[in-house]
């Protein structure tokens, strides 16, 4: 049976990374966690220009080989289209292979989560709630042009899992997996 990727999408603290584990957990399988996070904290910076299609395709690679070992829903903390995005914010534009990545957006569905919960600095990579506000406002207008359907999710956790776990029965015939 093919996996199924579903799309975890959001500007910085909004709850991705939770919400895709809840949702790992709920559907008994696996996610893949958010590459980013990862090199900035092993390399203590934030990417430049020429890494952000270094951090696309490795998230895509960490997506791909993560397919095996997944029970039909794979959980994707991000995409390229993300990547594509930042890049757009910070460095006022995106290379021609990142952009062709991101515009691959082949998940079976799409999450974003509201900026709604609490905003909580890291010290390296996260910078203002104005900045997740700006990046929220963006991916919708992104998501809108690129005719990429996807479900808004906002509340709690258990709130959030509760919509997707609609969401994917009423859109996917997911009944069964529940």
């Amino acid at each position: 049976m093919p996996i199924l990727r579903i799309a975890i999408l959001g500007a910085e603290s909004t709850g991705k990374s939770t919400l895709a584990a809840a949702l790992a957990a709920h559907y008994q399988t696996i996610w893949v966690a958010e590459f980013l996070r990862e090199f900035v904290e092993t390399r203590q910076r934030t990417p430049y220009a020429e890494e952000q299609l270094l951090i696309a395709t490795t998230q895509r690679e960490r997506e791909e080989e993560s397919e095996s070992r997944a029970n039909r829903l794979l959980f994707c903390d991000t995409s390229p289209l993300m990547t594509a995005l930042y890049s757009e914010h910070y460095f006022g534009g995106v290379d021609a292979e990142l952009a062709m990545l991101a515009a691959q957006h082949d998940y079976g569905a799409t999450i974003v989560t509201a900026p709604t919960t609490p905003w909580v600095a890291d010290g390296l990579q996260r910078e203002s709630d104005v900045v997740r506000q700006h990046i929220h406002i963006q991916l919708m207008r992104k998501l809108y042009d690129a005719g990429i359907a996807y479900r808004l999710v906002d509340g709690s956790l258990q709130q959030r899992v509760m919509q997707i776990v609609d969401y994917l029965s009423d859109g996917l015939s997911l009944d069964e997996v529940q």
